[in-house]
């Protein structure tokens, strides 16, 4: 099997999940233009509860995979890495029976009394069989991150969203004349099949470079996996326990929302719609960028995990750094484009600018959600994942006072939302940092974070400048894409200057390997 260093591996997850953020991108699209803001609404309020059920089937057991299988290959303990699989695999499935059940028969009480929408039923029944698919797929990527092949991971992304797409065109077409609530199940419906047919390829992927047999003495592994087990534990209870509050507070949210701005005094249609091009609009721009973030973290975990068990502390620190410097780089840009050019993008993608004052005001403060993945993996992978999970927490219960203390009043409505989403963000990068400074020595860029901000800033001027003095309203696209290239020149450029991005990263990646290599 073949094993990527920090750099190869990563750079292999960010081409996929570029490709698969744009996949996906299109795919929002698509439903936005053939459901419209409700039935993207629908569509967004049952997608929580889902994340929700799959957050407690995995288990956090990705990244405890990723982390045992690891250590246990510096070994060459095959026999401990087929107990993990084992193991991981019997609890998963245990799970995924127990939330798959579970959800199907409280999807009607779900929608009618706490997404006060009794249409999301539709939806919420759609997308049940997700969970024991999502499920199996958990332990694969755990594995074979652990073994750090990010190929059949990042492969796999790209199947699931070319086969997402093309069935979510087809079914939503089909559905959406029978009722906006059809439309958004056959979007869910979509989404399961894309989910399969990747677990497919997975499958198929570890059958072809695993080196035991898998189904030979499985019974007596599992019985001889208590330790195995306990091992997991230590890391994916909390792990799952951020994910859970993460999930909780994503499955919530529609919830207050909801309720919130009817207290405001809208109807629940003027919720749905406002929430839908918020979470549907907005928030798909935003997190644009985090597919190389994701990257970095997925990749963090089994790299700084070997330093540790090595005591290498220069190297802990310099991952971090490094994952912080290129996740701050990849979000600068689309981060000042945001800003200077709101509503031509929300025009041009979305046929609205609504919302272009929640695009402009949220998209400096997700800088800050750039670096917050990285940052919840160097935790995780030195054995602070609890911390990680308490710093989750108390984020979660800050904004959700900030929620429902601002959207509740009707001069602010749905940018209560915004801005609660902004405070979560904020509170939780922070503590993660103050984890690491206290817990693991870390030291604070602040060479780093004051080059960026000078990077950003000259960037910005030049995009108002551009902007005051070359943009047209009759041809506000094609204006776009043209100054939009400049800034990008301008922006790498300085990047290199000022060395948030070296060269001598780039000629560490193999590139003839990266190309030619199946």
């Amino acid at each position: 099997m073949a094993k990527q260093t920090f750099l190869h591996g990563a750079l292999i997850l960010v081409a996929a999940g570029l490709i698969t953020r744009m996949l996906g991108f299109i795919n929002r699209i698509v439903v936005a233009r053939v459901m419209g803001p409700e039935g993207v609404g629908l569509y967004m309020m049952a997608l929580p509860t889902l994340i929700l059920a799959i957050t407690l089937t995995q288990f956090g057991l990705p990244v405890a995979i990723s982390k045992r299988v690891s250590e246990a290959e510096a070994t060459g303990n095959e026999r401990k890495i087929k107990r993990i699989l084992l193991v991981s695999i019997s609890l998963t499935a245990s799970l995924s029976v127990v939330f798959t059940v579970g959800l199907f028969l409280l999807s009607p009480i779900v929608a009618k009394y706490f997404l006060t929408d009794a249409r999301a039923l539709y939806p919420l029944l759609a997308v049940t069989p997700i969970i024991p698919i999502t499920a199996v797929s958990a332990v694969l990527r755990g594995y074979f991150q652990g073994r750090q092949n990010m190929k059949p991971q990042a492969t796999a992304q790209v199947i699931e969203q070319i086969v997402r797409i093309a069935a979510v065109v087809i079914l939503t077409k089909l559905c959406y004349p029978y009722g906006v609530q059809y439309a958004a199940a056959g979007a869910m419906v979509a989404v399961v099949i894309g989910e399969f047919v990747a677990l497919f390829y997975m499958v198929r992927q570890f059958n072809l470079h695993k080196r035991f047999k898998l189904r030979s003495t499985w019974k007596k592994q599992i019985i001889e996996g208590k330790q195995t087990f306990q091992e997991l534990m230590t890391i994916a209870l909390p792990t799952t326990g951020s994910r859970f509050i993460g999930s909780l507070t994503y499955f919530f949210e529609p919830i207050l929302v909801a309720q919130s701005l009817a207290f405001a005094g809208l109807t629940a249609v003027e919720s749905t719609k406002q929430y839908g091009e918020l979470t549907g609009y907005v928030l798909p721009l935003l997190f644009l960028p985090t597919f190389l973030t994701h990257a970095l973290s997925v990749a963090l975990v089994p790299s700084i995990s070997e330093a540790a068990a090595k005591n290498a502390k220069e190297t802990i620190q310099y991952r971090i750094l490094q994952s912080i410097r290129l996740s701050l780089a990849s979000g600068g840009v689309i981060t000042i484009i945001f800003m200077i050019f709101p509503a031509v993008i929300l025009l041009a993608v979305y046929g609205t600018s609504n919302t272009a004052f929640l695009l402009q005001f949220m998209a400096p403060f997700f800088l800050l959600h750039y670096i917050q993945t990285p940052l919840q993996a160097s935790l995780q992978a030195l054995d602070l994942a609890q911390s990680a999970m308490w710093n989750t927490l108390i984020g979660s219960v800050i904004k959700f006072i900030v929620l429902v203390g601002l959207s509740s009043q009707p001069e602010f409505g749905i940018n209560g939302v915004a801005i609660a989403m902004v405070v979560g963000v904020v509170v939780v990068t922070i503590l993660h940092l103050g984890v690491l400074i206290r817990s693991a020595s870390f030291k604070p860029p602040v060479k780093m974070f004051a080059n960026f901000g000078l990077i950003v800033g000259i960037t910005g001027w030049a995009g108002f400048e551009m902007k005051a003095h070359w943009l047209l309203e009759t041809k506000p696209l094609s204006q776009l894409l043209t100054m939009g290239f400049m800034l990008t020149l301008l922006y790498i450029t300085l990047l290199f200057l000022l060395k948030m991005v070296r060269i001598d990263e780039i000629k560490l990646i193999p590139w003839a390997k990266l190309l030619h290599k199946k």
